[in-house]
Parts: C-alpha cells; sequence; structure tokens
C-alpha cells in the first residue's frame, strides 16, 4: 500500500465510532509493519520443540512456575502486530477517558472527533513500530496487558541472528528462555497488575497539549497536510506533548528495568551449558538495542531503553545482591511491590538491602 493509498484510508475510517479507533489503529500497525512473512515448516518445528525444553528448564533451575496451558506463538511482523494490538490498551485507555471528560470543555468541540483518531494512530505506530524491531514479548520495553503466550517474531530473530553472524539455533533457545522466563515473572499475582497501574498512572500524569489540537485538526481534513504532520517530531503523541511527571517516568522505568534484569540473570542460571556463545548473543542484543533507542522518536517516550537480554543496570543488580546476601535474598524482590528498587537503589544495592532486608535473617 503506498503512502497516497494509506493516507486515503486513513480519512475513510475518521468516522469509526468508539473512544479508540481500534480499526484506524489495525489498519496502520498492518502498514507499518509490512506484508506476511512465511516461516519454514521445519524451523517453526524446532521452534516449537525449544519450547517446551524451556517450559521444562525455567522452572527446575529458577523455582519459577510456567503455564503449561500457553501454547508457543511463531509469528511474522504482521502477525506479531495482530496479536499485540490491543496489548497495550493500558496506555491509550486512560487518554481516551481524560479526553471523554473534556468533551464538554472549551476544547469538546475539536476533542470529539480528533481524540478516538489520535489515540487509534498511537496504537496503531506504536505497536507497528515494535513487530519491526522486537525479538518476541520479552524485549517490548513494555509489559503485555494479557498472557500471550512464548511469542517467537521468526523473521526478526532468524535476521538478527544472520545479521550478527550468530549460532541460529543458539538464539532460538536464548530467545525461548527469556520468552518463559519473562512471562513466569509476569504471571506472579501482583507483577503484571503493578506494572500496568504504573504505567496507566504516568499516561494520567500527561498534559494535554492544546495547540496540537488545532494543527491536527487542519490535518484531517487534508491528506496533504496530514503527510507532513505524521513527518514532525513527537509524532502522534504531540497531542499529549505538554510534559509528564518524572517522578513516576522514572518508576515505571526502573520496575521494568528490574524485570527485564532479573529474567537475564535467570536466563544465564537456566542456560548453563547450553549457550556457549552466551557473552556473544549479549553482546551483540546490547548492539541492537542501543540502534533501536538512537531510531526512537518522542513517541516512544513511554517506552523503556530496553536492556532485556543484556547485562544492563538491573542484571547487575541481581548479581551483587546474590554475591552479597545470596540467591534468596534477590528473591525477595518479587515479595510485592515495596520490594523493587527504585531508580536509586539499581545502583545502591546496599540501600535497597537496608530497606528490604535489613530485618531478614540472610541479611547479616
Amino acid at each position: 500500500m503506498t503512502d497516497r493509498n494509506l493516507l486515503d484510508e486513513l480519512m475513510r475510517l475518521l468516522s469509526r465510532p468508539g473512544p479508540v479507533n481500534w480499526d484506524l489503529a489495525e489498519q496502520l500497525a498492518g502498514h507499518v509493519s509490512g506484508g506476511p512473512e512465511p516461516i519454514d515448516p521445519w524451523v517453526a518445528d524446532e521452534y516449537l520443540e525449544l519450547a517446551r525444553l524451556a517450559q521444562l528448564k525455567v522452572p527446575a533451575a529458577t523455582g519459577l512456575a510456567t503455564d503449561p496451558t500457553l501454547e508457543p506463538v511463531l509469528v511474522g511482523r504482521r502477525e506479531w502486530a495482530r496479536l499485540h494490538l490491543r496489548s497495550f490498551c493500558y496506555l491509550v485507555d486512560p487518554m481516551a477517558e481524560r479526553l471523554d471528560g473534556m468533551g464538554s470543555g472549551p476544547f469538546g468541540g475539536m476533542i470529539k472527533p480528533l481524540g478516538p483518531v489520535l489515540l487509534g494512530m498511537n496504537a496503531g505506530a506504536l505497536v507497528g513500530t515494535l513487530s519491526t524491531q522486537v525479538l518476541g514479548s520479552f524485549d517490548a520495553g513494555l509489559p503485555v496487558a494479557e498472557p500471550v503466550g512464548v511469542t517467537f517474531h521468526v523473521p526478526n530473530i532468524e535476521n538478527f541472528a544472520a545479521d550478527h553472524s550468530l549460532d541460529p539455533r543458539q538464539v532460538r533457545l536464548w530467545v525461548a528462555l527469556h520468552e518463559s522466563v519473562h512471562e513466569a515473572l509476569l504471571r506472579q499475582s501482583w507483577v503484571r497488575p503493578h506494572l500496568i497501574d504504573l504505567f496507566g498512572s504516568l499516561v494520567n500524569s500527561m498534559e494535554l497539549d492544546t495547540g496540537a489540537l488545532g494543527v491536527w485538526q487542519e490535518a484531517l481534513t487534508d491528506p496533504a497536510r496530514l503527510e507532513e504532520a505524521f513527518a514532525q517530531p513527537g509524532g502522534m503523541t504531540a497531542l499529549f506533548g505538554g510534559g509528564m511527571d518524572e517522578t513516576r517516568l522514572e518508576e515505571a522505568h526502573a520496575a521494568m528495568t528490574v524485570v527485564e534484569g532479573y529474567g537475564a540473570y535467570l536466563v544465564e542460571q537456566v542456560s548453563a551449558g547450553l549457550l556457549p556463545d552466551l557473552a556473544t548473543i549479549r553482546s551483540a542484543m546490547a548492539e541492537q538495542l542501543a540502534v533501536r533507542s538512537d531510531r526512537s522518536e518522542d513517541a516512544e517516550t513511554l517506552r523503556t531503553n530496553s536492556s532485556a537480554g543484556v547485562q544492563g543496570r538491573g542484571t547487575e543488580f541481581c548479581a551483587e545482591v546474590v554475591t552479597r546476601w545470596g540467591p534468596e535474598a534477590v528473591r525477595r524482590v518479587w515479595g510485592g511491590p515495596g520490594n523493587l528498587p527504585s531508580t536509586q537503589e539499581l545502583d545502591d544495592v546496599t540501600g535497597w538491602a537496608a530497606r528490604v532486608l535489613l530485618d531478614d535473617p540472610f541479611s547479616d
């Protein structure tokens, strides 16, 4: 689909009802993600076997329970985008509620038609962009609202291995382990709800940029101006470009950093003897994440600069806690939201231990 045809399609979809224009989101996500990508059946069989192996290895090595009812999911870009389109609804639903509450205010005449369209664009652009970058769900930089299973983005994984001259079988297993660990962490009773609450609260702190309303109102009546608006820095989150609560942003990003870092720490434990090239894979992933971060636009402010799969701050925090107080100490992180380290404590394990482990017998 050409850009011009996309713009014509967007204009046709503007009248769809609802607080978020999900039809528009789906169209835009599909456009950004690209066409179908076939998966070799032989390669697919290997992925399924590795997923089963990971589901056995992770509980045995970490004590985390995996969900055997979640089937492995093998996808390309378009399928990943379709599967995850509603996975980040907690980012747009609070915006929709706020805009609905402003419908009777001085900007109500613009907000009522514009809000659903811009939120649909926001959701579609985010998911479509992620589909071109991620290897699964573990490295999205955002929590997935509902379990989707061990997700393999096969074309991206295969390209990642080829681009960095890595053993594709080791990379496939490495992703399988990360996906299994990540889903096991998020399925603990409080973790996924807490992360979603953090990001939802962050969205609620974002300020409406009333100046952007007029710009988008004019753009949505003219395909040429709409094309220009898409190209502007800040993209489609410009509607809420008036600032956000930096404290909440730090808290949300710190929580995701711990989830990703602990995941990488656990994968290192699980993969002993299985991944001789682990250090090389991690180095390649660090390089890829750096490139991804460099290419990010302001529209992706809510996402963390993911450290999934690499030895970032979260992994270093976990390793240092284990070195000083043992593996049982680092598991205390998952005792409840209050046990998560703050941004400052990620670099100060003694401060975290004084707060969380002070009355614990293995803190001596």
